[in-house]
């Protein structure tokens, strides 16, 4: 089964969230759990976390089909020692919300170098901060998402999420999110069924479907192999329409969210539905 849905707002409460996620069909959904470009949050309320729980079940939402995103504030593979421990201690709140939700996996974005220090000792911290994390909560997987490879940002290869993978200690509390603009901003060819198979075929190899939790649907603005991350409604980008149709009819992406970030959230029911349909 494909779970489709969108990054829907949390305005007002994260509560709100299911309810956006349902009027728009949607039976998979994002969310941040907290404003994603503050450091700090107040605490979920008990009344906040216990209405989120109970229209989740309402609107027939499991943690399965739930992949909240981590503050874009967060880099943790800072090189710099202070900023690093702050990015540390965010994500270590990112993760007990998470618990308190109920929630099973959080998605974040791995880290910059900020080309102050080596590609491996960035890598390297990502998976320490990672490993510390996971030593402090129980029940949330650390959902890597692959980048653009804009500016210092690392995690554009299989290979880099692979080596930070190879880092992790718990390996069952560890995968990856595939963003497809972000996959072809990095040089990944997704436009025709033959270069999807053969992109995908190398994702299996380094990284391997087994640690694939989740994905975000987003046609790309930008030019392939670009490394500029500029998302764009299905079939409206240099992606094209086909890769999405395969997505849709490959078994191995079962079971997972599959979340749009298209900019024009007015027509996500549209796309939803326009993916649902290709499953048939």
């Amino acid at each position: 089964m494909k779970f489709i849905g969108a990054h829907v707002s949390a305005a007002g409460g994260v509560d709100n969230s299911p309810i956006n996620a349902y009027q728009i069909g949607a039976t998979a959904f994002a969310l941040f759990t907290k404003n994603q470009r503050q450091w700090h949050a107040k605490p979920l309320e008990t009344d906040m976390i216990d209405r989120f729980k109970q229209r989740c079940e309402k609107y027939g939402y499991t943690h399965k089909q739930i992949l909240p995103h981590d503050s874009y504030l967060i880099n943790l593979g800072s090189p710099d020692d202070e900023q690093l421990a702050k990015s540390r201690a965010a994500f270590l709140d990112e993760f007990k919300r998470c618990e308190q939700l109920g929630l099973s996996m959080i998605n974040f974005h791995p880290g910059s170098d900020l080309k102050k220090i080596s590609m491996d000792e960035c890598l390297t911290r990502i998976a320490e901060s990672i490993n510390l994390t996971l030593d402090q909560t129980s029940g949330v997987t650390a959902v890597i998402e692959n980048t653009a490879g804009q500016g210092s940002n690392l995690g554009y290869t299989f290979e880099q999420l692979a080596a930070i993978i190879a880092q992790v200690n718990d390996k069952s509390r560890v995968g990856v999110c595939i963003d497809t603009c972000h996959a072809f901003a990095a040089g990944y060819d997704l436009r025709t069924e033959k270069a999807y198979h053969e992109t995908f075929e190398q994702f299996d190899k380094v990284i391997g479907f087994n640690y694939l939790r989740g994905m975000h649907l987003n046609d790309a603005k930008s030019e392939f192999a670009s490394h500029v991350d500029r998302h764009a409604s299905i079939g409206k980008g240099n992606i094209g329409k086909v890769a999405f149709q395969c997505i849709m009819r490959d078994p191995r992406i079962n079971d997972i969210p599959l979340i749009l970030e298209t900019p024009e959230s007015t027509i996500w029911a549209e796309e939803i539905q326009w993916l649902r349909d290709q499953e048939r």
